[in-house]
């Protein structure tokens, strides 16, 4: 059977893989990959709740491209609308919330036109996520098996023997033993950390080309957020998958991204290679993410954190959504929205205060 599940699953879409066709005025400053077609491209994205003229804007202009085989990392503080931007691209916002403006498309096909039996074939095999809550994404009345079976015979087109041991082989990969006795429990009769690496053996099963990772490691143990990470670096490497990495953990997005965009209140307010990202920082809430990450060298001294709160999707003005929180910031911030400005290649900044100007601001501040 392993032979069967070598043809069917893995190597299978490692063989597809090189038939891939990977096919808004502000949206053309944020920065691309070189002249390659992104695998993924969110452009100018508006996600509203409410009806009517009541509608707020929860997404703000959000361009997010992603290459075939890249890790993208996407970080921000709690309710800057990261999860919304990763159910946005599955098709999956919750009721009262749709897409207002702007586009996101996979491999050159418009996502949010799909309809939907053409989505549900897409998700899952192509596109696949990780949800941050395992105990309300997993079904209650069905065995971890059945939930894991149902979607590898769907996607992959085998039989149910061959999807089982396939999928005892997944529960093994993220570390859960007894995988045969699994296969037949329910949701409730695992740990939280437990459920946490069935959802992720559920997302990795048919190898998608695009795995949304939204806090996937929350619930574990250090030891064995390691062992999923690199499960996922695996899967990047060996099956070229494309990652957006979701997380509040800076040192994790450090280690393990190649580009890294910052979420503020709906908006990428920053979007730069990693390594640029943390050496050189410019916008004022990045600065600020980056000088609260506890070190050694910070020893006896307060640990930093960032005044205020994110604004609610009622709070934002007409200007920076930062600015209510920023020391740089004066009355045209206040007043007027930036548009995000490309610094050079592949580093992009949504603020008015950048390059020169901004050191001028600074040393004002602290002046």
């Amino acid at each position: 059977m392993e032979q069967i599940h070598l043809l069917t699953g893995r190597n299978h879409r490692k063989a597809e893989a090189g038939q891939r066709n990977n096919g808004g005025q502000e949206g053309q400053n944020w920065q691309k990959d070189g002249n390659q077609a992104p695998l993924l491209e969110i452009e100018n994205l508006y996600v509203g709740v409410g009806k009517g003229r009541e509608i707020r804007n929860v997404l703000e202009g959000v361009t997010l491209p992603i290459a075939q085989g890249e890790i993208v990392g996407l970080v921000g503080e709690s309710g800057c609308g990261k999860s919304m931007a990763s159910l946005a691209i599955l098709g999956l916002l919750p009721r009262g919330a749709r897409i207002t403006g702007g586009s996101i498309r996979y491999q050159g096909r418009e996502l949010h036109s799909l309809p939907k039996d053409e989505m549900r074939k897409l998700r899952g095999k192509e596109l696949s996520m990780i949800f941050q809550d395992p105990m309300t994404s997993l079904n209650p009345v069905l065995t971890i098996g059945e939930q894991l079976v149902e979607m590898i015979t769907l996607h992959l087109g085998i039989k149910r023997r061959e999807a089982l041991e396939h999928a005892a082989e997944m529960l093994g990969k993220v570390g859960l033993s007894r995988a045969g006795m699994l296969l037949r429990e329910y949701p409730h009769q695992l740990s939280g950390g437990m459920r946490q690496r069935v959802m992720i053996a559920i997302a990795l099963s048919c190898s998608p080309n695009l795995l949304i990772a939204d806090e996937p490691t929350t619930a574990l143990d250090v030891s064995i957020q390691a062992q999923i990470l690199d499960l996922m670096a695996d899967f990047n490497r060996t099956d070229n998958t494309s990652i957006l990495l979701v997380s509040h953990d800076l040192g994790v997005i450090a280690e393990r991204c190649g580009k890294v965009a910052v979420m503020y209140a709906g908006q990428i307010v920053e979007m730069a290679a990693t390594d640029r990202l943390f050496r050189s920082p410019q916008h004022p809430y990045t600065r600020g993410l980056i000088d609260s990450i506890p070190s050694p060298d910070k020893k006896g001294r307060p640990l930093y954190s960032i005044p205020g709160r994110v604004p609610g999707i009622a709070e934002r003005g007409a200007g920076c959504h930062f600015a209510g929180r920023c020391p740089y910031a004066d009355e045209r911030c206040r007043l007027s929205a930036p548009p995000p400005v490309r610094l050079d290649e592949g580093h992009t900044v949504r603020c008015w205060a950048v390059g020169a100007e901004a050191e001028e601001r600074r040393e004002l501040a602290h002046a």
